[in-house]
């Protein structure tokens, strides 16, 4: 728990000084360990951390998707004052695609389309393939398909490919 509170700690002042790159370092760190304990609360303080560090970064799929899993938890908490910082972090990130899919999971959702897998997506996009089933379950969710074959069905039938 201690290696917990001086990670996020480091990475909040890392965070304010100007260091984003340095702070995710720590706070990803923090946040494995908030995991790893079970401590939901804290996980979701060290996700807002995390999502402003990826926005500063200029990274904002992962930051909205960081910001809208402390969003949840913050709720589910009954953490009103949390939750309502978190909304105003993300009013700015509004989807622009009609069927609420942002610029992102579209990119993703083509190289579903593709034949891609989640681990060639990654590599293609330089990011996790944590990230990328993350954006597949939002795609999914949003489109209110329930497999990448009907996501992509549905991109063509829409002509977001």
């Amino acid at each position: 728990m201690l290696r917990a509170l001086v990670e996020h700690v480091r990475g909040a002042v890392e965070l304010a000084e100007g260091d984003a790159a340095g702070a995710l370092v720590s706070l990803r760190g923090a946040l494995k360990t908030w995991q790893e304990l079970g401590a939901p609360y804290e996980t979701a303080r060290t996700r807002v951390l995390v999502g402003r560090a990826c926005r500063a970064l200029g990274d904002d799929d992962t930051a909205a998707l960081e910001l809208e899993a402390a969003g949840d938890v913050f709720t589910r908490l009954g953490a009103a004052p949390d939750a309502a910082m978190v909304a105003s972090l993300t009013r700015r990130g509004a989807p622009r695609d009609p069927h609420g899919l942002t610029e992102r999971e579209l990119e993703v959702l083509r190289l579903v389309a593709a034949g891609k897998s989640n681990r060639q997506i990654a590599s293609t996009l330089v990011v996790s393939e944590h990230t990328v089933a993350r954006h597949v379950q939002n795609i999914l969710a949003k489109l209110r398909v329930s497999s990448r074959t009907a996501a992509t069905s549905f991109a063509f039938e829409h002509r977001l490919l």
